[in-house]
Order: structure tokens, then sequence, then C-alpha cells
């Protein structure tokens, strides 16, 4: 029997609602397949812990969670500590520490009713982005100079090394083969004429040992019109750090919300854990009352199986994903339906079990 060591780590507002239902799936798998087996060990860790003990997780937290085959994250973020402590001493530090240079965000159109986008249907949105994970424009690199005087100057610096861009780029490369898709790099050269033109160069030369790959290069303001305008013409993108976080956002715009965007951390070489999370914060504004939608924390679920290699349930997931969404009256407010968020969870563990016990 496989066993896999998952730490939870539920964070702040609807987080603890979202991950226990991806919980609850990962159980009901093990109970169908007798060779699978999920341990967790949850951590308070958040701005709840913050507010209580000055920091976001334990000093030792890295320590913690070195031990674990995943991380499952449920949010981060809310009212009363500041973004940038949320952000840069718990998922960002995780992040980091991991060496988790990869985000995979997939934008896939469920089913057809969800876009916005007039014409458009699952066979249209249907691609993956890769972003740069551990550098970038979130390297935190800077100054903050003359603080509160007339000459006051704040300088961000992105950092853009021959290791971070090279290896994301060729795990796009290397991803794009193995499926057999077309690559498009995302970048900014003609302004920022340092870090992407030296982008722009290293995809040019990674692309020579790939010959087989057909690759496309736009400018990110041209890609963000065509995310809307044309997105089939995307399979698998590749992109920097903040590029990337916002064209995933208008990604999910475009297939039906936040409350179906998921997103991995990825240490391909699996020399530290990665992390699995949905990607639509915190939302307080409708912590607690139990209608957070939780199959972005279910989809995170179908990404990490897919990690520790277990594609066929992978595939289950996302696949019972589509069966939930033909049955609008039984998804949350979100989605137009009126169930709550245990009630769509609880749905979601019944279809995959009889789906399961038809293939039996």
């Amino acid at each position: 029997m496989k066993n896999y060591k998952i730490a939870l780590i539920p964070g702040d507002g609807i987080g603890r609602e979202v991950v226990a239902e991806g919980v609850k799936v990962l159980k009901s798998i093990e109970k169908i397949d007798k060779k699978l087996s999920f341990s967790f060990t949850e951590f308070p860790w958040g701005c709840e812990y913050y507010l209580e003990h000055g920091k976001m997780m334990e000093e030792d937290g890295i320590d913690q969670l070195r031990e674990f085959d995943a991380i499952y994250l449920g949010a981060v973020g809310f009212p009363g500590v500041p973004d940038h402590i949320s952000l840069w001493d718990l998922l960002l530090r995780i992040r980091k520490e991991f060496d988790q240079y990869v985000n995979l965000r997939p934008i896939k159109l469920l089913d057809d009713s969800l876009t916005p986008l007039k014409s458009k249907t699952k066979e249209n949105i249907d691609f993956l982005v890769i972003r740069e994970n551990s550098e970038g424009e979130y390297a935190g690199a800077g100054d903050w100079l003359f603080k509160g005087k007339p000459e006051e100057v704040v300088l961000q610096t992105g950092v853009f090394s021959r290791k971070g861009t090279e290896r994301i780029i060729r795990y796009a490369y290397e991803e794009a083969r193995k499926s057999k898709r077309t690559l498009t790099s995302i970048s900014k050269g003609n302004a920022l004429n340092y870090s992407m033109v030296f982008w722009d160069q290293v995809f040019e030369e990674v692309g020579q040992e790939y010959p087989d790959v057909k690759t496309y290069s736009y400018l990110v303001d041209a890609a963000a019109l065509y995310f809307v305008s044309d997105p089939e013409r995307f399979e698998v993108v590749v992109t920097s750090n903040l590029f990337g976080d916002i064209l995933t956002d208008l990604g999910a715009a475009i297939t039906g919300g936040l409350g179906l965007a998921t997103g991995a951390n990825i240490n391909p070489e699996k020399k530290f854990p990665s992390m699995f999370e949905p990607v639509h914060g915190s939302a307080p504004d409708i912590a607690g009352k139990g209608i957070a939608n939780p199959l972005a924390a279910i989809w995170s679920v179908s990404q990490m199986l897919d990690f520790f290699g277990e594609k066929k349930w992978g595939e289950r997931v996302l696949k019972t994903i589509e069966e939930v969404l033909k049955n609008r009256s039984l998804l949350t407010p979100d989605l137009g339906g009126s169930s709550s968020t245990e009630e769509v969870g609880n749905h979601f563990v019944k279809l995959l079990t009889a789906s399961e016990e038809k293939r039996v």
C-alpha cells in the first residue's frame, strides 16, 4: 500500500471550509482504492496565528513541513494583517524554501455555460500556464530610500537568473514535447530591456534543443487580449512570476471564476514537498457562511494526485468535477446554485463513489 503524508494548512477565511472538502475527497478515494492511503497533519498557521503569536508560522515551520510528500494550503490573508506580511511570511516563504519553482495553473473550461466569452466552448479554452515561481518580480529585491521626504524613492528589482530562467523554460519545453502541444512564451521585451530581453533570448536558446516543438512569442499586453479574444491559440504557456500571476486570474475569469481556479507549486526534483492550493484567496466577506465554492480546492487535489503519479485518480477527480457542474442547482451561489460548501463536497463524493462502483 502506498501512503502519502500530507501537511494541511487551511489558513485563513474560507480556507478551512474548502480544505475540509478536499480532504473528504481523498478519504473517499482511500475507501475505494485499498492500495492507497493518506495521512494528514494539520498546522494552525495563518493570519489568526499571526495576530496571536506575531508570526505567520512557527520558527521551525519549514523543518516541520520538510518530511511531508505534499502541502495542501487553503488560503492566506485576512483583514488586520497587511497583505505583504501574510504573503511573504507564509506562502512565498514555503515556495522559496522548498524551491517550488514551477507553478502550474490549468486554464480549462469544464462546462460551456461557465464562460462569459461569446461562442467559445470547452474545445476553445484548454491550456496550461507554466509560471516561474521562485524569483523574477517576486524576488523581494529593492530598497526604500528617503522615506517621508520629498525625494523619496522606491526601487523594486526583478531578479532573472540564468539558472531560474532556463529551468522554467526547459520545463515548459519538456511539457510541450511530452504532450505534443505548442509552446507560447509571454514577455515584455520592448519595454523591459534587460529582464525580458534576457527571457526572450533564453527561450530561443533552449528552443534549439526542441526543434519538434512549435513555438510562439507574445508581448504580455497582446497575450491578455488573446486570452479573451482567441484563447484557442494557447496550448502550453510559459511566463514570468508577475505576468503569470496576473494572466492566470484572467484565465480564471474566462473559465468560470476564481471558485474554479487551482494552482500547483512544484519542486520537480521532489527534493522538497510540493504545495497545492485553490487560488481564490481567503474571501473574508463570505467566510463562515458555508457558501464557499470547494471545487477549486478539489481540483487542486486532482493536481496533487497527478504529481504523486496517481494519474488515474487525478483524471477521475477532474471528470467528477465536470459531472458536478452539470447540475447547476447543486452548486454554490457563485455558480448560480443554492448548495452549501459541505453539500457540494458530499455530492461530489457521492458521484465519484457511484462512478467507481459502475467500473467494478
